[in-house]
């Protein structure tokens, strides 16, 4: 049950092209935001759409990847973890971004 303390999967489309640096490491790191959507009836008993955006990150061969198959629009299944990190900015105010660091990636056509 340890493999399930932080386990996030998701079906999701990329909201933008991915970002791809080469640190001074050699490694490769991928960043790229999906969007899912989810459904309901509100009070009227309209449909309602929810997007939700995440934040993710992948490195090295997964990196490769991405730098190479996946564009806007594209539709993909990813699993990771979940991690949160932090900094000040200019004015010294502290801000925190979630992050999902993909272990897994599958994609899943175009949108």
């Amino acid at each position: 049950m340890n493999t399930l303390r932080n386990k996030v999967q998701l079906i999701g489309n990329l909201g933008n092209n991915p970002e791809v640096i080469t640190l001074d490491s050699g490694k490769k790191l991928a960043r790229f935001s999906i969007a899912t959507n989810d459904f309901y009836k509100n009070a009227n008993g309209e449909k309602v759409e929810d997007t939700q955006w995440h934040n993710v990150i992948a490195w090295n061969k997964t990196a490769e990847i991405v730098e190479k198959y996946l564009v806007k629009g594209n539709e993909v299944a990813i699993e990771g973890k979940l991690t949160t990190r932090s900094y000040e900015d200019k004015t010294g105010i502290k801000k925190y971004f979630t992050e999902i660091v993909v272990n897994e990636l599958l994609m899943l056509g175009k949108k």
